[in-house]
């Protein structure tokens, strides 16, 4: 770092610099993650030695560069969603297991679906996109419905006033249509999308509700856009998303430990 160049504008380019990797995007030539991030390339070959050196970046044999063993391991010593996708996985296990198709895990970030965690079936009928890690437009998705519908209002009106993206011809973006979406939600206890994300598969998730009452995450399964197909999935969905409120409870009331 240069004395002249701001210490927050440092930070953003970096940050800047670590979100161009995704699931489709892993390891990149350093040109690459310069044009993805927005950034001068002799400004970004200077961050990405600086990243590698603390070890949050990674260089290769063939030059290209990806994150690095660093950052998963802050990552996992601080985050609480570390800890609900921990306690969470033996019940996405069972689900799985009962349902044999794609099942996921997802909290609210910012204006889009988190998704902490992706079951994949082997013998599913119906593709999904989602990866572990990866996010889509909470207006667009079952679980970033069941997440906003349970969220403030505060919260609803900027997403609905913000972008809303088109995924298929089949994703709303109508505000009035997804505030009654919302409502509808709430009052089911679960919501269905159909073709929103993939116009073969449909989406369906349920809340999972935390010690404190608030909503804490949204539990998923990817299914063929077919009659039927939600309703026999549904009540296993509930039965999943209430084990593991229950255990969320339970760990909440463990005792604290007497300091040493």
């Amino acid at each position: 770092m240069t004395g002249t160049e701001p210490r927050d504008n440092v930070l953003t380019r970096a940050v800047r610099i670590l979100e161009v990797f995704d699931a489709d995007h892993r390891s990149l030539p350093v040109a690459a993650v310069a044009r993805r991030a927005g950034l001068p390339t002799p400004t970004t070959y200077r961050l990405v030695g600086e990243l590698v050196e603390l070890g949050l970046l990674e260089k290769g044999s063939d030059r290209q560069v990806r994150v690095g063993l660093r950052m998963w391991e802050l990552a996992s010593r601080s985050s609480e969603t570390v800890g609900l996708r921990d306690l969470a996985m033996p019940f996405m296990d069972d689900l799985h297991a009962a349902v044999r198709q794609h099942t996921q895990l997802a909290v609210l970030e910012g204006d889009e679906a988190l998704y902490l965690e992706r079951k994949s079936a082997r013998g599913a009928e119906v593709v999904n996109i989602t990866r572990t890690a990866s996010r889509l437009p909470a207006h667009a998705c079952s679980s970033g419905l069941v997440l906003l519908a349970h969220a403030s209002a505060g919260v609803q009106e900027r997403v609905l006033a913000g972008s809303l993206r088109r995924m298929t011809p089949l994703t709303v973006t109508d505000p009035a249509e997804l505030r009654r979406l919302l409502a509808e939600t709430r009052y089911r206890g679960y919501s269905v999308v159909r073709g929103w994300v993939h116009e073969e598969a449909a989406g369906v998730a349920v809340p999972i509700w935390g010690a404190d009452g608030e909503v804490a995450a949204a539990l998923s399964v990817i299914i063929p856009n077919e009659d039927g197909r939600a309703a026999a999935v549904i009540p296993a969905l509930l039965t999943t998303a209430h084990g593991i409120g229950r255990a969320l409870a339970a760990g909440s009331r463990s005792p604290t430990p007497l300091a040493r």
